[in-house]
């Protein structure tokens, strides 16, 4: 059985460790404790508490076969004459994005400005990580 400790069920989830803390204590998100007194969350658990909690689709996503969409604050636009590099921050993932310069105009991306990232892709790479951080 996968366990976290607050703090690292917090960092996956993007968060702090007082907000999976108030989570618990509001028995929102199950916990256990350790032979210490530490607070544990099974690895289960947590992943049904991210899927229970995830936002509804927005009304684009039904025209969309596209369904990995990420929320997010525009850092960095940097256009030349033809094409522009569009950075997102969703949460605490950087997403970088080439697209013709006409798009970013169409849409008005600044920075400061909130876009949804919408991803779709035929490769996606997963990697499994042990359970303190190492990837296999």
């Amino acid at each position: 059985m996968t366990t976290f400790r607050l703090g690292e069920a917090a960092e996956l989830l993007g968060v702090s460790a007082d907000t999976v803390r108030r989570w618990v204590d509001a028995g929102k998100l199950a916990a256990l404790r350790d032979e210490h007194g530490h607070r544990l969350i099974d690895g289960a658990e947590l992943a049904a508490f991210v899927r229970a909690q995830a936002a509804e689709p927005d009304e684009r996503s039904e025209f969309s076969s596209a369904r990995n969409r990420l929320r997010g604050i525009v850092t960095a636009v940097v256009k030349d004459t033809v094409m522009a590099q569009v950075d997102i921050q969703a949460g605490p993932f950087r997403l970088v994005s080439l697209m013709s310069r006409e798009a970013v105009d169409e849409l008005d991306l600044q920075v400061g400005s909130v876009a949804v990232a919408v991803v779709k892709s035929t490769t996606v790479v997963v990697e499994r990580v042990t359970h303190r951080g190492r990837t296999n």
